[in-house]
């Protein structure tokens, strides 16, 4: 399934992640790609609120990997969001620092920001929304589902 949709403004891309997260389900992979500033983690705080973790959310650039506990209220099986960036690093030290854990979590889902970086471990089943810069309020999204839960 291939989909493009346009936002329009920070708070659109946010209700767009919302929904998103809706119909995700344990085990899916999300993965982000787009330049500096297309709006990846507004909708990864929008994916997060979705899912019912309480904020603030940060981009993990300098962490590269942050963990989101989620409430046993929360749905269709999801407890554990893994939100990573790419930016910085290669598929080596993305292993080093648990991906394989996270890919087994039966619990958890992944998004991963920069996933061309270590586009060998992304799995071919991810979802992947690419995120381009049109001008200061608009977004354009593409998703591609690749068999990914939803």
């Amino acid at each position: 399934m291939r989909q493009e949709i346009i936002t329009t403004s920070k708070e659109e891309t946010i209700r767009f992640g919302q929904k998103l997260a809706a119909r995700l389900s344990s085990g899916a992979v999300i993965a982000l790609s787009g330049d500096l500033g297309a709006g990846k983690t507004t909708l990864t705080q929008g994916l997060l609120s979705g899912l019912g973790v309480a904020g603030p959310y940060t981009s993990p650039t300098f962490v590269i990997m942050k963990q989101y506990d989620i409430s046993p209220e929360a749905h269709k099986g999801i407890r554990r969001a893994y939100h990573a960036d790419a930016y910085r690093i290669g598929t080596q030290e993305m292993l080093s620092i648990g991906w394989e854990e996270w890919m087994e979590d039966p619990a958890g889902i992944v998004i991963a920001e920069w996933p061309e970086r270590i586009a060998d471990i992304i799995p071919e089943s991810a979802i992947s929304l690419s995120l381009q810069w049109l001008d200061e309020t608009r977004r354009r999204i593409v998703i591609e589902n690749g068999g990914g839960e939803m």
